[in-house]
């Protein structure tokens, strides 16, 4: 009998009502990107402090760290534990996927710099620019590698500086760093490859009626989604060759 294959969703994002009530929460949002038949998904809520075990770590094939609308370079506790578990991880030589704020995360963790976004904050169908010689037919992409890739941004930080051992893989005209790798055990990526553009929309109501966007940038961040769409089955691709190559 084949081993049943384990992973662990680190979320740093409690559910908006619109995740809840249309996908049961963004651990399901994430399953459905990433997830096959048979294989077991676990989420813990490390921004409400909820950490697995250290000694279950062994147990996981692949980690993945969502996104979150906390910064990844302050040092609250859960913050701090994570990144202990970051490293932790990188002992084991443990596969890691870190998205928006994961992608940040691990930066940090691993020696690169993080800060306010020097272009501003983005929430909008983004395009980034796969630089196509760092990325090896083996780097996760399969046979063909596109020029550019759409996928779903939403965040006000950036990566500022890559961590030494971190090799760039794209970057886009807001940002220096939209992707990049760290040998074969972390694949960090700016933007959402789990997101769609509902998740998008939503969003964006949710911030604009929190009073921190005008309608003026809402009107332009919608105006990204006309007649385009994030390249998920791309992303989808990309991310399991990555946790399950």
């Amino acid at each position: 009998m084949v081993e049943q294959k384990k992973y662990l969703l680190f979320l740093g994002v409690p559910d908006s009502e619109f995740a809840k009530k249309t996908y049961g929460g963004y651990h399901n949002v994430f399953v459905s990107l990433l997830g096959d038949e048979g294989e077991q998904w676990d989420s813990y809520r490390v921004v409400d402090g909820e950490f697995p075990d250290e000694k279950d770590l062994e147990k996981y094939d692949g980690f993945v760290i969502s996104g979150s609308s906390h910064d990844a370079f302050q040092d609250t506790d859960w913050i701090l534990k994570l990144c202990d578990i970051i490293k932790k991880l990188d002992e084991m030589k443990k596969k890691v996927l870190g998205v928006c704020f994961g992608h940040q995360l691990i930066a940090r963790v691993k020696g690169g710099k993080v800060g306010r976004a020097r272009k501003g904050p983005e929430l909008c169908l983004g395009n980034i620019t796969i630089l196509k010689d760092a990325v090896a037919p083996e780097n996760y992409f399969g046979e063909e590698v596109p020029t550019s890739l759409r996928i779903i941004k939403c965040h006000q930080d950036e990566v500022l500086e890559l961590p030494e051992s971190a090799k760039l893989l794209a970057c886009s005209s807001m940002y220096e760093v939209e992707m990049y790798s760290i040998e074969e055990n972390f694949l960090c990526i700016q933007g959402h490859p789990e997101y769609n553009r509902d998740i998008l929309i939503d969003i964006l109501d949710r911030v604009l009626a929190g009073g921190h966007i005008t309608e003026d940038f809402v009107k332009t961040s919608k105006a990204t989604l006309e007649n385009n769409e994030p390249d998920r089955q791309f992303w989808q691709k990309i991310c399991k060759n990555f946790l399950k190559g």
